[in-house]
């Protein structure tokens, strides 16, 4: 029996290949995974250390020039330019995708339809359909395939804390949560034709599948981990501050509520530029309760924008990218690295709280913990389930931004209800040769 058929049986059979390697030792070859890691420059490379454990078997970048340093760390891997043909490589059991934001759906997707474990990089989608596809694919395989998001913030002990305290009682029942980002990157438009891609870039794959734009060299003009903000604010290349930064921001709110659907969605911003995504943004989704709390209101702000706060000494601006809970009892504010509870009240002295025995466990190294779940329980901190639905309320921020009005919407079917015509902005049409299901 092959290795990998061999996980699938033991998976379903309750038998598990511990990630301590009990079964084999932690470093035997057997207990190592065959992985493809596509894209290799900025996030990419911050996976170098963490999958240095595995057999990484596969390495693809449209830059030819990006390859040249991984290549020499595994001499043995195969490289490839386009991610649709590493995909079929045989033997590679998870992939690690940290390609750009228009082309992650369709990595995962792939991935997900060849069984394949798969660490994406946030977000998981650029539209509301690109989201629900790669989630609910994952759902049908989630007894046999591990995922993980990569807000890899989520790993800083004030996640659990956070959690705790909101979780705990500690501001009461919580009615309504805030997150915001200040980044104002301003674009006027796509940038002009401009000479030439260098020969080693492969353009047309960078493109994937959106409309053709031409080459430019302003779109890759950013430093290793933050060229992404050189193109993520267009339409057609990304989601704007709200994909990008909203989903580590936003991931502290879901982290302590829990996740799920809004049922409607309003927003506003900046003038419609049907080529650049608003800076100044805010939108308001409606939450219904779930296994241990009630409904509750969430909104996200961005570029200027900002929620009030609580206390006219508490600067919220000084939080570059933060959280905010309003409870009963009180209010939590938190970064990612650190928090603040204001109570208020007769029960200002926090009498009522108590505080649990046992704290949530670390959660250590983000890949790493996705690395052990492929091995393991498949159990990981931000699933494709937990971030599919994040990215999804995220991305209908801009559905009820472009719709210019509140939205009613049903998740069970992924459509709104209220407006047919804003059904048409949760998803894109692709590049012919390009599919999302592929």
């Amino acid at each position: 029996m092959k290795r990998r058929d061999f996980l699938k049986t033991a998976a379903g059979t309750g038998l598990i290949i511990l990630p301590s390697g009990v079964l084999s030792g932690a470093n035997a070859p057997s207990n190592k995974l065959n992985i493809a890691l596509i894209g290799t420059w900025g996030r990419g490379s911050a996976h170098f250390n963490a999958i240095s454990s595995e057999n990484v078997v596969a390495l693809c970048d449209v830059n030819e020039q990006h390859l040249e340093r991984p290549a020499k760390r595994w001499p043995n891997a195969k490289t490839y330019v386009d991610w649709r043909k590493c995909l079929d490589q045989k033997g590679i059991d998870a992939v690690v995708c940290a390609t750009t934001d228009f082309t992650h759906a369709f990595v995962a997707n792939w991935a997900l339809n060849r069984d394949m474990h798969v660490y994406c990089e946030k977000p998981l989608g650029n539209t509301v359909e690109e989201a629900r596809t790669v989630r609910a694919n994952w759902l049908k395989r989630k007894s046999r395939l591990a995922t993980q998001l990569g807000t890899q913030r989520h790993a800083n002990p004030n996640f659990n804390r956070v959690q705790e305290l909101i979780r705990d009682g500690a501001i009461g029942k919580v009615t309504d949560t805030y997150a915001w980002g200040n980044r104002q990157i301003r674009r006027p438009g796509y940038l002009p034709a401009q000479g030439e891609p260098p020969a080693y870039l492969h353009y047309d794959l960078w493109l994937g599948p959106v409309p053709f734009h031409p080459y430019n060299p302003g779109y890759f003009t950013g430093g290793e981990g933050a060229n992404c903000l050189q193109w993520n604010m267009y339409w057609d290349f990304g989601s704007g501050q709200i994909g990008d930064m909203g989903s580590h921001t936003m991931d502290l709110i879901w982290d302590a509520m829990g996740g799920g659907l809004p049922t409607t969605i309003e927003a506003k911003g900046d003038p419609f530029n049907p080529e650049v995504t608003p800076v100044e943004f805010e939108s308001h989704f409606t939450m219904p309760g779930n296994d241990w709390r009630g409904p509750i209101t969430v909104a996200w702000y961005e570029g200027g924008a900002m929620p009030r706060s609580p206390r006219n000494w508490v600067d919220l601006n000084k939080i570059d990218h933060g959280a905010m809970f309003k409870g009963t009892k009180g209010y939590l504010i938190t970064g990612f690295d650190s928090r603040l509870i204001i109570p208020f009240g007769d029960d200002a002295d926090m009498s009522y709280y108590n505080r649990r025995e046992r704290m949530l466990p670390p959660v250590g190294s983000f890949q790493k913990e996705w690395i052990n779940a492929c091995k393991g329980d498949l159990k990981t901190s931000v699933d494709f389930d937990y971030g599919g639905t994040m990215t999804e309320t995220m991305l209908l921020g801009l559905v009820a931004y472009r719709a210019g009005k509140k939205l009613e919407y049903d998740g069970a079917t992924g459509k709104v209800t209220n407006d047919e015509a804003a059904n048409a902005f949760l998803s894109k049409k692709y590049r012919e040769g390009w599919t999302l299901n592929g």
